[in-house]
């Protein structure tokens, strides 16, 4: 009897273990599952969000769980990651769409003289240029008109330089002496306006004087351009919280308000009944201002506009300031 009650108590005690084992079993299985399920979730989302940046979704990002964990630590440095992707793709849309409009507006610039010049190589192919008087003006046209052209195209090629970040030449320059010298230039000119050169001394930069020469000459031309014959204009260089600082001031009509942000943008043009230059070609290329802004922004620096203190428009050019000592 007594064997038979232990065989039926060590059948009962196994029976109750196989089932207390399978219980248990399936509720690790269970928390396992569960962990695992919990564990994998985020790189889930990471698939399903890649599947959707992959889709051209480029402005999604992923969720950070526990920002100390590894795979939260993979989802910052991905979200890191898609943002510099993000900001390189726009960037190069943005280039393209600049490239798209700088075209349009080229071949819209050169549109006008081309027109001109073939217009007069066809009345002069017809004979109706047979004066010597007509033919004088045809062949000035067609002269100035490929001139035109010309500065153009240079012009154009210069800010692609720039634009390509080429290397310019690196030497001291001081600003006030390349200053003086535009200044003597312009006046010989335009005798009748009023140029005043304002310095306290050498005001030295590293950079490229045939360049900065060009900023200056582009300044004063805006100032003949836009402003009545015999208007005063000022030039000053001076040295401002470590600043080669180069200013182009007027007392002409000065710039609208909605005209100023734009001005150094590449073939703007502000309204044309204020170039009041009755002796210049109407209208410049409208990539001066632009080139002024190029330069600048190639030596470090940058270009402003804004309206002077007594009236008219101001232009400032802020340079990387060197030290005078340092000339050679």
């Amino acid at each position: 009897m007594r064997t038979t009650e232990q065989d039926e108590f060590f059948g009962r005690t196994l029976g109750t273990q196989v089932v207390v084992t399978l219980v248990v079993l399936v509720g690790v299985g269970l928390l396992v599952w569960h962990a695992v399920r919990r564990a994998t979730r985020p790189l889930e989302e990471i698939a399903a969000t890649a599947a959707r940046i992959g889709d051209g979704d480029l402005g999604r990002r992923l969720a950070v769980h526990g920002p100390k964990t590894e795979v939260g630590r993979l989802a910052g440095a991905l979200n890191g990651m898609l943002a510099q992707i993000e900001a390189s793709f726009r960037e190069r849309e943005a280039s393209r769409d600049r490239l798209r409009r700088f075209v349009a507006d080229a071949s819209h610039e050169l549109r006008t003289p081309v027109a001109t010049v073939r217009g007069y190589a066809e009345l002069f192919r017809r004979g109706a240029a047979d004066r010597p008087e007509d033919l004088a003006k045809a062949m000035r046209r067609i002269e100035s008109e490929a001139e035109r052209m010309g500065r153009l195209v240079d012009e154009m090629l210069l800010l692609a330089r720039l634009d390509e970040g080429r290397p310019l030449e690196r030497e001291p320059v001081d600003l006030a002496a390349l200053a003086a010298d535009a200044v003597a230039d312009a006046t010989v000119v335009e005798p009748g306006r009023p140029l005043t050169l304002e310095t306290d001394g050498p005001v030295v930069v590293t950079g490229d004087a045939g360049r900065l020469r060009q900023v200056l000459d582009n300044l004063l031309a805006n100032v003949r351009r836009h402003t009545p014959p015999g208007t005063a204009a000022t030039v000053r260089v001076s040295e401002r919280d470590g600043d080669a600082v180069l200013e182009v001031a007027d007392e002409g009509p000065g710039i609208p308000a909605g005209d100023r942000a734009r001005v150094f943008e590449r073939f703007y043009r502000a309204d044309p009944s204020r170039s009041r230059d009755v002796t210049a070609q109407p209208g410049g290329s409208g990539l001066g201002l632009s080139i002024v802004a190029a330069v600048a922004a190639a030596h470090g620096g940058r270009a402003a506009a804004a309206d002077a203190p007594g009236g008219g428009a101001a232009f400032t050019i802020a340079l990387p300031s060197r030290n005078p000592a340092s000339l050679p």
